[in-house]
């Protein structure tokens, strides 16, 4: 009894790590971002830029999305109820795919308004931009780049699909203050069809970004197995126990950022209940501890040597 509290606590904890992390970072995307968007429309404008005004809009939705973030990211570290006995985990693969549908659409939105002014051949109606869009591109490049890694690092700490999604979200944004940049810089040159060439070769890394993220959030939502390397470890783990004599059967499912676990062990037959039980829970409680991301294992005893 007392380890299972010992357990329940450890994973209480794991959650609340879980959620201190995903709101910090969360914090800093939203404040980060308004005031890029501040400062590039207020560039946009003064320095007569229609790319930094829609990379303005950009950064701005990029305050809507981290808010996807923390709503989904909250829903999921709800603890366990009647209703839901295997907790909320998989709400945040929700915001993941929310997130990378959000993605998708606005490197769709770069690409084709990036196609159509290829298409129409019309250069010259854009307006020349001055320097203060240059200064402001370099501005947002740095700091979106700056956020993408702290919000990747993060992600991975605490494995957060929803929070990696955002943290895609950033680079996206500073692939579109490169192109902005390059378009910028082009037009003060006379060749203003590279803003658009640039914005093409954008969408392009933005959809593929959105379509590792939405195959990530899927796979925890359709039970997925784990990695190779990880059933090993748990394999190896399990071996460790001078009982067991073999394992029949083992397998894996992520559930959201959780892995739940179905084993099949062989022990001596000649065994009482007793004593097979003391040993498929000495099973359980080590590989819990020993795998903090594992929320639950199932163990079943077999009689060694007996047929399959």
């Amino acid at each position: 009894m007392k380890d299972n509290e010992i357990m329940e606590k450890e994973n209480n904890q794991t959650d609340n790590e879980f959620q201190k992390v995903a709101n910090r970072v969360s914090a800093v995307s939203i404040v980060g971002n308004l005031l890029l968007s501040l400062l590039k429309l207020l560039a946009g404008v003064v320095a007569h830029s229609n790319a930094m005004i829609s990379d303005a809009v950009h950064s701005a939705s990029d305050v809507f999305s981290t808010v996807v973030v923390l709503i989904g990211i909250k829903l999921a570290s709800k603890e366990s109820d009647k209703e839901h006995p295997y907790g909320h985990e998989r709400l945040e693969c929700v915001a993941a795919i929310i997130l990378s549908v959000v993605l998708f659409g606005t490197g769709l939105g770069i690409g084709m308004g990036a196609l159509d002014n290829i298409l129409s051949g019309n250069y010259n109606r854009l307006q020349v931009p001055g320097v203060l869009a240059l200064v402001a591109a370099i501005v947002s490049i740095l700091s979106k780049e700056a956020m993408f890694w702290y919000t990747k690092i993060n992600a991975k700490k605490i494995d957060s699909s929803a929070l990696m999604a955002d943290a895609w979200h950033h680079r996206s944004d500073a692939l579109s203050s490169v192109g902005a940049l390059i378009g910028i810089w082009g037009a003060r040159l006379g060749y203003p069809v590279m803003d658009s060439i640039a914005s093409l070769v954008i969408f392009l890394f933005i959809v593929h970004a959105a379509y590792e993220i939405f195959k990530d959030a899927i796979d925890k939502m359709v039970d997925h197995s784990c990695d190779e390397e990880t059933e090993k470890q748990i394999y190896e783990s399990v071996m460790k126990n001078k009982e067991v004599v073999d394992i029949d059967l083992l397998r894996t499912r992520i559930f959201g950022n959780r892995i739940y676990v179905d084993i099949e062990i062989e022990v001596n037959g000649a065994y009482t209940l007793e004593k097979s039980h003391e040993i498929a829970e000495k099973v359980h409680d080590d590989t819990e501890k020993n795998f903090p991301k594992v929320k639950h294992i199932m163990v079943h005893v077999n009689p060694a040597g007996a047929k399959k």
